[in-house]
């Protein structure tokens, strides 16, 4: 370690260096973005091509030889890394340049059959979706990964007592499990979410054709079992002209990114000096560059900063997929998609930062006991044991309004003022009303709910699995089925 990095690592008061996942989130942002944009979409056409190519000389369509060719060059471009065809001027566009080259290479009799019964129009809606897969396998996994980490936690910190927060004011006793175990309903509902947006991207458009389909007897349930979609679109119009997934991903983006945020404000507030409920590790938070004391808890503000891009990325989307009629629209198919990459990856951004802090934060407990009887949390436990005892409860209500009022005026504790109260001894105690409020899903219920829980996330991962398994078994389905045709016309 030289000098300069050890003195980037140990700031005097924090001797750990920020988490490398965290480092890579928030301080990476500023390097040159080195994705192969156009090496990703080279993939996807060759990707599809191999499926139409196998579908069409299974239908007797194009001539096996030709497409045995056709096969064997664009493997040997997969194998270039698409080398050639990255050379090559795109006055057209990449597909044109792509199939050019291939035209080039191979004369028009074989290259120019490629494109039978097929149009740029359903190419491109097929290969947004499988460059979409990526991005949105990503998510799903930060997103099970955070619900994870907030189950575990909440087991965890079950019998962590602090005070739960209504309009900034101690309210009633809850633990910190049962608060972590409320965010992981509402992360477990957005994963939900997403699997649902994501049945549309499972919809195979390719047959489309340029809007009206094609008269070629072509065969799509075939390249959608041989590319992993579930089905082929039912309808030409729609399948060119919709991409309604982008929304659907975007939408379920945002409303989870809504609760990332109210999350991230929450654990800021407690980790704040003034409250001091929780404690966030030192490879989790950052230093001032001129004050020495300070120890900043700045992962919270990412989280709160990128869980709303998932919102800005849908309304920019939206409004320019309005632009366009319902077919075929470079406004819908390129100018509304270009919003969802950036969306999904900060949001699984802000996701992967809220599992980072979760797993690496722990409660003050005696603070927070101590913040739920400063409190008088278990006033309203004390209205409700009078109710049961008889009492009317608005005026089980008022009695202990006054009691709580007296308390503060005296200096005395609830339980101190409440002796009139048949309650046993101890019973007002924070942990104990927590024990005792098992009705309405309250604390008492916490481990039931987290079982619960636990059931709805493996019924979701199961689901993401069969997914992506699909989307495998396609992949190699079709690479054996290239294999076979490449092989099989060689040795004819």
């Amino acid at each position: 370690m030289t000098a300069a990095t050890a003195r980037g690592v140990d700031t005097g008061r924090l001797k750990a260096a920020l988490d490398a996942e965290a480092h890579r989130i928030v301080y990476d942002q500023y390097l040159p973005d080195t994705a192969d944009g156009l090496g990703e979409e080279l993939r996807c056409i060759s990707e599809v091509d191999r499926a139409h190519l196998i579908m069409l000389t299974e239908r007797g369509i194009v001539d096996a030889d030709r497409a045995a060719a056709l096969l064997r060059t664009i493997e040997e471009l997969r194998g270039q890394d698409f080398a050639p065809v990255r050379s090559t001027p795109m006055p057209r566009g990449v597909y044109l340049a792509y199939e050019g080259h291939l035209i080039d290479r191979l004369g028009d009799e074989t290259g120019g059959i490629l494109h039978t019964g097929r149009s740029r129009n359903d190419l491109n809606a097929t290969t947004t979706r499988l460059k979409t897969r990526g991005p949105y396998r990503a998510l799903l996994d930060a997103v099970d990964r955070l619900a994870g980490v907030l189950l575990a936690k909440a087991e965890e910190y079950r019998d962590a007592i602090m005070p739960a927060y209504t309009h900034g004011q101690p309210a009633v006793p809850i633990s910190y499990g049962h608060y972590l175990a409320g965010v992981a309903g509402a992360v477990l509902r957005a994963y939900e979410s997403l699997l649902d947006a994501g049945r549309q991207l499972d919809v195979n458009p390719l047959g489309a054709g340029a809007i009206g389909g094609t008269s070629v007897p072509i065969d799509p349930r075939r390249t959608a079992e041989l590319l992993g979609f579930s089905s082929a679109a039912p309808n030409s119009v729609d399948a060119v002209a919709s991409r309604d997934f982008v929304l659907d991903l975007l939408s379920a983006s945002a409303v989870l990114g809504v609760a990332l945020a109210r999350t991230g404000r929450d654990l800021s507030t407690w980790t704040s000096e003034e409250f001091g409920l929780l404690r966030v590790g030192d490879t989790l938070v950052g230093s001032s560059s001129m004050m020495p004391q300070k120890r900043n808890p700045f992962l919270l503000e990412h989280i709160q900063g990128r869980s709303t891009a998932g919102l800005g990325a849908f309304v920019a989307a939206a409004s320019a997929m309005t632009t366009g009629g319902y077919t075929n629209a470079i406004a819908v198919g390129t100018e509304s998609v270009r919003h969802l990459r950036p969306g999904l990856s900060s949001t699984t951004d802000a996701v992967t930062l809220l599992s980072l802090v979760v797993a690496g934060t722990e409660p003050e407990r005696e603070r927070m006991t101590a913040r739920a009887e400063d409190g008088f949390t278990s006033a309203t436990y004390l209205a409700e044991r009078l109710v049961l005892d008889g009492t009317p409860f608005r005026a089980a209500h008022h009695q202990v309004g006054e009691t709580v009022l007296g308390a503060l005026e005296s200096g005395r504790s609830l339980v101190d003022a409440a002796r009139f109260a048949a309650v046993d001894e101890g019973a007002l105690a924070p942990d104990r009303v927590a024990a005792a409020c098992a009705h309405g899903g309250g604390p008492g219920s916490t481990a039931d709910g987290i079982r619960a829980l636990e059931a709805l996330r493996d019924a979701l991962g199961a689901e993401s699995t069969a997914r992506r398994t699909r989307w495998s078994d396609g992949a190699a389905l079709l690479t054996r089925a290239v294999t076979e045709a490449v092989t099989t016309c060689r040795h004819a």
